[in-house]
């Protein structure tokens, strides 16, 4: 088989920021996998919160040996960005082989829509505000914090969009006392999850203290080898395909941390349609669904994922699967 890479850039719709910093770009990495008949592709994102860069991560797809299936790649490759892409491309190629579509390979039902929240960007209050009330036709709103001032933001995201569900993510920039005192606070905003409030290293500090709003472990969760380190500490696990290494071991994470009795977010890091595409088997039926990457970008695959009121919509096997 031949295993393709390349960069691709999508500029995002507004400048987009974190308590990390801001881009105006998202950076990918598009991997195409032909076996001279039929070919499959996937995406990855690269992240540098996990000493990721597009060369490196490039590097360890071109590595790779063109005598290649899923079972062999995750004897190859560690969880990450690349195999990722690999993963996803094979099972778009497995299904463009079979004819079938992938959730038919895997044993699941078919999918439907899901909604998805939207991301508002880190800025000032008043920005923010205006923001939220832009967008406060959305059921679900997703506010990036962690910094000195995150009370005002939430307070002007929720005066600007007082219907709509708010969970935040706070990026790993808080303590246990943060978020302690801000519990209560949290609660009557009507938040419905934190994400990582704590650094991944440091989150131990979590064990034993009231949660009356759900913590969900982002950066503390990548596979299932992450799942013993969790307990007692988070109520709710985000499954992301750049973390996991893929859509196979994505779904099986999930049927194991429900089984441990999490609940399960799936989110995404910003990128097309073509990264979201196998996100949305892993989606169906998680408490929440983040996967509105594609909702951020100026452009996006041809075609694309469709997102309308019902939410985020399974791919057409023209885009993936």
């Amino acid at each position: 088989m031949r295993i393709e890479v390349t960069r691709d850039v999508f500029k995002l719709a507004q400048v987009f920021t974190i308590s990390r910093g801001s881009r105006s770009e998202a950076k990918v990495l598009t991997v195409r996998i032909s076996d001279g008949t039929a070919s499959g592709w996937g995406e990855c994102v690269p992240y540098a919160r996990y000493d990721e860069t597009l060369e490196s991560v490039t590097a360890e797809i071109e590595s790779l040996p063109s005598d290649l299936d899923r079972a062999a790649l995750y004897d190859l490759l560690s969880a990450g960005a690349a195999r990722n892409a690999v993963d996803c491309a094979l099972w778009d190629l497995e299904a463009k082989r079979a004819g079938k579509r992938v959730w038919d390979l895997a044993g699941l039902d078919a999918p439907g829509p899901e909604v998805t929240a939207y991301t508002l960007s880190l800025d000032t209050p008043d920005a923010m505000r205006a923001q939220a009330a832009k967008h406060s036709h959305r059921p679900l709103l997703k506010i990036k914090l962690g910094t000195p001032d995150d009370m005002p933001r939430l307070e002007a995201v929720r005066a600007g969009a007082p219907q709509s569900t708010i969970i935040v993510d706070a990026n790993e920039g808080w303590s246990a006392d943060v978020y302690a005192d801000l519990a209560p606070h949290l609660v009557r905003l009507g938040v419905a999850l934190v994400e990582q409030p704590l650094p991944a290293g440091e989150d131990d500090a979590l064990l034993g203290i009231e949660r009356p709003v759900p913590v969900c472990a982002d950066e503390s969760c990548h596979d299932r080898n992450s799942l013993a380190g969790l307990k007692g500490k988070y109520d709710v696990v985000n499954i992301k395909l750049d973390k996991t290494g893929g859509l196979t071991e994505a779904l099986a994470l999930r049927k194991a941390a429900l089984a441990e009795g999490y609940d399960v977010m799936v989110g995404c890091m910003v990128g097309s349609s073509l990264a979201m595409a196998p996100a949305t088997l892993v989606a169906q039926g998680a408490k929440v669904v983040d996967l509105d990457g594609p909702l951020l970008l100026a452009e996006d695959r041809d075609p694309p994922l469709v997102f309308d009121g019902d939410g985020v919509h399974p791919p057409v096997a023209a885009l993936w699967g």
